[in-house]
């Protein structure tokens, strides 16, 4: 542990102090010359929070890394043939240390060899952003220095004392929270390790460090306010930033979130040795998104957004760079680069060659675009085989489907391109040629829409660079970390494995499990989860996990859940596929009315197969970690 403070922590400290982090250097690394006293930096209300700050700099950032990144890691998404520079690549490859250096990556150092990438742990381009291992343990160690020092707070009230205690606890314990998502259990950091030292902190269980992650986030709860406007003594020092300040229902949220985690069967394997769902910790994660949902129903902090403005809760456009999320986002990663990040590179990935000129090209794969089950609840069977119970065939595969598949999916002959002579009157490039052989599906080699879908959820289905029009330009995108519909969605898995039932309800609360499906569902405009799922926890499971992938495809649970439920090595989720068939009606007709059209030869084939082991469902410390000494274990396989 020693050296990982030498080789992690220390260095991020001089970089992020001498960079664009510079109030660390106020701070932490104060000149001997220098006349700001030890004490300054905690002595009152606007100083510590100054010092704070820095720690919102560590929140991550997932969905920018030097130009690109990819953060969808489970199914749901296929990268184009050959680029080895995202960290998708090296996942579906089995190769998890590449975390340590892949160049877009979000977990770890780029690989870019620069000065403030692979050379010292931190990301580039973002204001070093990029980085979730180093930036953790970096705001880990500051959260501490901020603790250590709280004696010091004397010129404040007990509202600003709360708020800085309250900060500082949740971030320690999200901080944490975030790294063993990916990595398992931790030694838990709650003091200012000393540098001179010997340090043997043992790895804890999973759970273990899930129990010392909650008792931080339950002390953030309960110093926090619902929202800082409670509190007009800080309100007024902290002004027009106060939206994304940690509040009492973030610390809550994250806490339900860990338990639940702490709860899931691969945490459990790992903590006892069971690959099913652990019922008390289930039951604990039940029970603090109860009082986490009570209390938002009850003040309205947070509310699902109309589904006509679902877009807002990912981008706006034209807004002056308004932050999106309306009121349904509870946590935004970070804000780094926020309107810049999809101008010209990210969301150039999204289109093919022939509508949008650069980019590293990305598309949904066919079978995740098969969990957009039917407008009447049911779920697609099989993609290639008529179903008569949910009215799905494979001669009109869009038709009469969740709305959410229209508004997340691109299909064959939907207009991308708004003006046709701006393409050469090109039919084919104005209108999506997603047939077999058609433009798109031949065109610019590995750059191709190999799956035959295309992303209009994060981006607009006209997102291209063809009609002079800027559309690309104007857009602020931030990713939600946590969104309202995350939480009523875990808590009735939690629910559910905690108590049993679909129809089983939290102390305190009256909304069941069935329920808070069912408020997501038709705020979409879908009807109830079906009867046939509501017999017993397994049947309503597997509508459960079916509803996630939907409600929140591309926002980068996917990896995360299929991971903790234990699937991530089970077929057919290792498989991405895509999609071929043939127009059976004339062009103009499915230009018409593309969701209604009719097609044949419908199949799906198999474009990759993971090939993953037990040892792919965490990843793999650096070597130079685990070398540290005999407690700090590599995780199994590695």
């Amino acid at each position: 542990m020693k050296n990982l403070l030498t080789k992690v922590l220390l260095p991020l400290i001089i970089v992020l102090g001498t960079g664009s982090l510079s109030s660390c250097k106020k701070y932490l690394d104060r000149s001997p010359i220098a006349d700001i006293k030890a004490t300054d930096p905690y002595k009152n209300f606007r100083n510590f929070q100054g010092f704070t700050e820095e720690l919102y700099n560590c929140i991550p950032l997932l969905t920018l890394s030097n130009a690109h990144n990819s953060w969808n890691l489970g199914e749901d998404e296929f990268w184009e043939l050959g680029e080895t520079r995202i960290i998708s690549y090296h996942i579906d490859n089995g190769n998890y240390f590449a975390w340590t250096d892949a160049y877009y990556n979000f977990l770890g150092p780029d690989g870019s060899g620069s000065a403030d990438g692979n050379a010292n742990g931190t990301g580039v381009n973002i204001g070093n952003k990029g980085n979730l291992w180093g930036l953790a343990w970096y705001a880990i160690r500051k959260a501490n220095i901020g603790l250590a020092n709280l004696d010091k707070l004397t010129d404040a009230t007990q509202e600003q004392k709360n708020l800085i205690a309250g900060q500082l606890y949740f971030f320690r314990g999200f901080f944490h929270y975030q790294v063993m998502q990916y990595w398992g259990g931790l030694p838990y950091i709650d003091q200012v390790l000393p540098s001179n030292e010997v340090i043997k902190l043992p790895r804890l269980s999973y759970q273990a460090t899930a129990d010392k992650v909650a008792a931080d986030l339950k002390k953030a709860a309960e110093l926090l306010p619902v929202s800082w406007e409670e509190y007009p003594d800080v309100a007024n020092v902290t002004q027009g930033n106060n939206n994304d300040r940690i509040n009492k229902l973030m610390a809550l949220g994250f806490m339900a979130k860990n338990y639940l985690f702490a709860g899931s069967p691969l945490m459990n394997r790992e903590s006892t040795g069971s690959s099913t769902y652990n019922t008390e910790y289930c039951k604990k994660a039940a029970d603090v998104f109860a009082q986490m949902l009570q209390i938002t129903e009850t003040t309205k902090r947070y509310e699902l957004a109309p589904y006509a403005q679902i877009r807002d809760v990912f981008y706006t456009w034209n807004k002056q760079n308004l932050i999106p999320g309306l009121k349904e986002s509870i946590m935004h990663e970070n804000l780094a680069g926020a309107s810049g990040r999809f101008l010209y590179n990210q969301v150039n990935d999204y289109r093919p060659l022939v509508i949008h000129l650069s980019g590293i090209k990305v598309y949904p794969t066919a079978n995740y675009a098969d969990y957009y089950g039917m407008a009447n609840g049911l779920p697609i069977v099989d993609a290639e085989k008529a179903d008569a119970e949910s009215g799905y065939d494979p001669e009109y595969p869009w038709r009469n489907r969740d709305p959410r598949f229209y508004n997340d999916i691109l299909i064959d002959g939907e207009k991308c391109v708004a003006t046709a002579s701006s393409v050469g009157n090109n039919e084919y490039r104005q209108y999506a040629s997603l047939f077999t052989n058609g433009l798109m599906r031949t065109a610019d080699g590995n750059k191709k829409v190999w799956t035959g879908y295309m992303n209009s959820k994060i981006v607009a289905k006209m997102m291209n660079n063809q009609d002079g029009t800027g559309i690309n330009i104007g857009n602020t995108f931030v990713m939600p970390l946590m969104r309202l519909s995350d939480v009523y969605l875990m808590y009735a898995e939690a629910v559910a494995n905690g108590y049993g039932t679909p129809q089983s309800v939290a102390p305190g609360y009256s909304v069941s499990a069935v329920d808070a499906v069912n408020k997501v569902r038709s705020r979409a405009g879908m009807p109830g989860v079906a009867a046939k799922f509501l017999g017993s926890t397994t049947d309503f499971m597997s509508e459960l996990r079916r509803e996630r992938a939907v409600e929140l495809a591309f926002e980068g649970h996917r990896f995360n859940d299929l991971r903790r439920w234990l699937l991530l090595t089970e077929r057919p989720y290792t498989l991405k596929k895509g999609v071929e068939f043939d127009r059976a009606i004339p062009n103009a007709q499915v230009y018409a009315d593309p969701k209604n059209a009719r097609v044949r030869n419908f199949r799906e084939t198999v474009l990759f197969e993971r090939q993953l082991g037990p040892r792919h469902y965490w990843l793999p410390f650096r070597i130079e970690d685990i070398q540290l000494y005999a407690d700090f274990k590599q995780n199994p396989g590695w």
